[in-house]
């Protein structure tokens, strides 16, 4: 096997990635990357859907419990330990899958990430102090002023993304959509399978995710939250701690909300984050679109990988 093949899986939250991905290794000799910002974190398993112990032992996976809660942990160094990921499984001669969505993730995968100036205290603060009198939506505004190519991607409550924006063109005067635009991708000379699982009814995906919380918080949700909310040096403003289901259940441990209200709270913020994930995938070229429920979807993912892309050709398990 001479071409560097990479099989890419991605989707919204909630549209059955992780069950596909099984599929798959009971057809292919694969190893899974975990493309999902969360589950990098040692001690958020249920929240973040991470693959059990089962499921690990059966198929190997990289990139999950590489952090503590306390760290961060970046798109660029995603990046970097995808791609020496990606070469050491096709050195074995298998096949690299990619599963997950966070998307930050998978375009600086592909496309590599620019080269932005350090975070600055100074001007975070002061857009910090700026977004408390005025807002988020009105620095997402002040950002379609100056780059209006990253303010269509960024949504207006995206705190985080906007201020990077802002502090990047603040620093430089220059674009964040621009230094983005002038990088080359990590890896080069991969043939890249993209798939995306786009389930074609929406309301259905809703209730699947609102199942999905049920079932987390009946699997210890909550206990695993109240640990992490416990534990000297973790606070509300990690990335860690303001994934998706941690965020709301943190303001629940601190008093905020009712464990309902914040159940609410959370299965909306899910179903906000789908959507964002949603339109990414309808910006991004590339990608073959698959209903989950279509019975030959998967038929089409297994004629896409080369007869080359393993050892064996495919067909069983290593």
């Amino acid at each position: 096997m001479n071409e560097l093949t990479a099989l890419v899986l991605t989707g919204p939250t909630g549209s059955g990635k992780s069950a596909w991905a099984l599929r798959l290794a009971e057809r292919f000799p694969v190893e899974i990357i975990s493309v999902d910002s969360a589950q990098v974190y040692r001690g958020m398993d249920i929240g973040t859907a991470k693959p059990d112990a089962a499921m690990r032992a059966r198929v190997p996976h990289h990139l999950l419990d590489i952090r503590d809660p306390a760290e961060s942990y970046s798109a660029g160094e995603f990046a970097r330990d995808a791609s020496s990921a990606i070469k050491a499984i096709h050195a074995r001669g298998r096949l690299p899958l990619l599963v997950g969505g966070t998307m930050l993730y998978l375009r600086a995968l592909m496309r590599g990430m620019a080269e932005l100036p350090s975070a600055s205290p100074a001007v975070r603060a002061g857009i910090e102090a700026q977004a408390e009198r005025q807002g988020w939506p009105a620095l997402h505004a002040e950002l379609a002023a100056v780059d209006a190519t990253a303010a269509a991607r960024i949504h207006p409550l995206d705190a985080q993304r906007i201020q990077r924006a802002l502090e990047v063109f603040r620093l430089t005067g220059r674009a964040i959509s621009d230094w983005q635009a002038a990088t080359r991708a990590p890896l080069e000379g991969v043939r890249w399978l993209r798939f995306a699982l786009v389930p074609e009814d929406r309301t259905d995906l809703r209730r699947t995710l609102q199942e999905r919380f049920a079932s987390m918080l009946e699997a210890g949700l909550l206990a695993e939250v109240t640990a992490l909310y416990r534990r000297p040096g973790l606070h509300a403003e990690l990335p860690s701690m303001r994934s998706v289901g941690y965020r709301q259940l943190w303001a629940h441990c601190a008093g905020q909300w009712s464990l309902a209200e914040a159940s609410r709270r959370a299965v909306t913020a899910t179903c906000q984050l789908a959507k964002r994930q949603l339109t990414w995938l309808r910006g991004e070229s590339g990608f073959e679109r698959l209903d989950p429920g279509d019975a030959s979807a998967l038929a089409r993912i297994l004629a896409a990988v080369p007869a080359g892309a393993v050892h064996d050709g495919g067909g069983g398990q290593w």
